[in-house]
Order: C-alpha cells, then sequence, then structure tokens
C-alpha cells in the first residue's frame, strides 16, 4: 500500500524566530555562538528549537562559508590490509579524535588502484573536504601530486622521498629497525634474515636499510624476502622463503608485527622453535605482537599520536592558509619479549 501521508515539513530559522518572539537576526546570532544576546532570548530560542524540531542545515552553512567541515583520511592499501591492520585503525582514531575536538569530521577514502586513484582526485577537487592525510603514499602516487596541484591543505604520515613537498610525520625507520636487529645479533645470532614489505613506500625502504646497517659484513641479500604488503600472508610466504634459502638461519627480522605472526605460523608447521631455534622481531607493537604465541619483540611506534599530529597540522593549514615544508619525528623505542 502507498503512504499518501504528507511529509512534516522541516523546521526553519524563520519558524524558530517567530516561536521564539525575537528575529531571525537573534536566532543566527545564537547558533553561530555570537554574544550580545539577552540571557532571557537564549533561553526562549533554545526552547523554540526544541519545540519546532530546527536542525542546522550544516550544508547550507558550509555553502556560506566555503567550508565542507570535513577532512579526508587517504589510505593506499587494498581492503584486506585496511582491516588486517592494526596501525591504520590506530592512526584512523588519533586522528578521529583531534578532529571531532575541533569540530571536524573524518571522512576515509581508500585507494588500491588507479580507478580508485581517478575518484578520489575528482572527489578532493570538488570542495567536499578541506583538507586530507595521506597514510601509505606510493612511489609514483598521483594523489599527492592531484593534492599539490589543488593546493589543499593536506599532511604525509611518512615522507616518501619523490612527492611533492607536503608537510609530513613520521617515525625513523631505519634507525629503529637497526635498534632492533642490532638487539637481535647481540644474542648471539649469525644468520639473519628479513621478510621485508611495503619496498614501494619509505617504510619499507627504511626498514630494509637499517636491518642492512645493523647487519654490517653478516648481511646476505639472498637472506631476504621481498613482500608487496605488510600482512599476515606475507609473513607466511616470506618465511617459507627464508627456510629454502637457508635451512640454517637462526634469526628473522620482519617487517611488521602481522608479517611476524604469519612467520611464526611457517616456524611451526617446520617445527622450528621459537626463540630456541630461531629468533624473531617485528616492528610496529600492535596487537598481533602481545596476541602471538610467543608474544614479540618488536618496535613501539606512536600510530595514534602520528594520526593526531598529522590532523593537528592539517587544521593549522585549514586556519592560517599557510602550508609548512617541514617535517616532525615521532619517538619510537625497542620492546623486549619472548620472540627472540
Amino acid at each position: 500500500m502507498t503512504d499518501t501521508a504528507p511529509r512534516r515539513k522541516r523546521a526553519t530559522i524563520f519558524d524558530v524566530a517567530a516561536e521564539a518572539g525575537v528575529s531571525r537576526g537573534t536566532v543566527s546570532r545564537v547558533l553561530n555562538g555570537e554574544p550580545y544576546v539577552s540571557a532571557a532570548a537564549r533561553e526562549a530560542i533554545e526552547a523554540a528549537i526544541a519545540k519546532v524540531g530546527y536542525v542546522r542545515n550544516t550544508a547550507a552553512r558550509n555553502l556560506a562559508t566555503q567550508s565542507s567541515g570535513a577532512i579526508a583520511l587517504i589510505v593506499h592499501e587494498p581492503d584486506s590490509v585496511f582491516i588486517d591492520d592494526p596501525n591504520i585503525g590506530a592512526i584512523l582514531l588519533g586522528a578521529n579524535a583531534a578532529l571531532s575536538a575541533s569540530d571536524y569530521q573524518l571522512v576515509s577514502l581508500l585507494i588500491d588502484d588507479e580507478r580508485d586513484s581517478r575518484r578520489v582526485t575528482e572527489y578532493l577537487g570538488g570542495g567536499f573536504v578541506d583538507g586530507a592525510i595521506i597514510v601509505s603514499a606510493r612511489e609514483g602516487d598521483p594523489i599527492s601530486q592531484a593534492i599539490a596541484d589543488l593546493r589543499l591543505p593536506a599532511v604525509m604520515i611518512g615522507r616518501p622521498d619523490n612527492q611533492p613537498q607536503l608537510p609530513w610525520v613520521g617515525i625513523d625507520n631505519r634507525g629503529a629497525a637497526r635498534q632492533i636487529v642490532e638487539r637481535l645479533r647481540a644474542t648471539g645470532r649469525q644468520r639473519i634474515g628479513m621478510i621485508a614489505a611495503g619496498l614501494d613506500r619509505d617504510s619499507g625502504r627504511d626498514r630494509l636499510a637499517g636491518f642492512q646497517d645493523a647487519l654490517g659484513e653478516l648481511f646476505d641479500p639472498a637472506l631476504v624476502s621481498r613482500q608487496p604488503f605488510y600482512t599476515y600472508a606475507a609473513g607466511v610466504a616470506g618465511m617459507a622463503e627464508l627456510l629454502r634459502a637457508d635451512p640454517a638461519l637462526d634469526g628473522v627480522f620482519a617487517a611488521s608485527d602481522a608479517v611476524a605472526a604469519g612467520a611464526l605460523e611457517t616456524l611451526r608447521g617446520a617445527q622450528r622453535r621459537v626463540p630456541d631455534d630461531i629468533g624473531l622481531v617485528g616492528f610496529d607493537d600492535s596487537t598481533w605482537a602481545v596476541r602471538a604465541q610467543p608474544t614479540l619483540s618488536t618496535v613501539r611506534q606512536p600510530a595514534g599520536q602520528l594520526g593526531a599530529r598529522a590532523a593537528e597540522l592539517v587544521l593549522e593549514q585549514v586556519r592560517t592558509g599557510a602550508r609548512p615544508t617541514a617535517g616532525a619525528l615521532l619517538a619510537t623505542e625497542v620492546v623486549w619479549r619472548d620472540s627472540a
């Protein structure tokens, strides 16, 4: 049966003014948080808003102010990685908390292929967001250049070398990787391999460089398994590849905790004990690290703080119109547990 009941008309600012017995301008001043409105008038307007069911028209306000009230979080990862990677979730929550405190909305945009890049580029040019936070930017990424061309306030998490000079926040991936591999080497391991991932971005390349720094003359390129993503599946496949390359392997640096968890699965299947036969270390100090058995020695990176700091820097650009080119490094620390 067709519903023929008339729809209730949306209450307007004029309805509020009529109900409160004040001018439209007075209602507008109250809605905008402006002073010079008497307590009695303010109380009458608030009561009228509740009575007539007035809901502010955000779209109309944004049109008038030339502001969307939203910031995009652009993640360059397949859907499976977005779901699987706790760091992305922590970055998202950190950014959302900072934006919410300033009454901004976070809009998540995922990019997996060229079609996604075109779609997101068009969206960014449509004025739907006031700025952007870019996560996991890759080599040759067109989105970063599109943002630079649009002069959209933006911050990158990480700092790809070949990208436009956008502000960034990040960690010293190379130094942190060197520190944990040196600690692994100090346990007496002699044949140490790495499951490297994400080598098309700065984090993956820098972690591999730090691994090589730590090993020095012990570095063997044959003991590096190169995987596309920081995933559990990459750890399963990479660990199998390293065991085939050298069955005498006695240490492994996994490029992330998710990768390390996958490596543990392969080692269990191969009857290799951790840490007795092979010492294993990861990177991130994510939930993977504390749920693994044994728990993972790893590098703690402040993912939530990275998201929050990136959001703060974007909002600063939105408010001031200035675009800093300097970056900000946040601290990491080695967390030593049972796996090495």
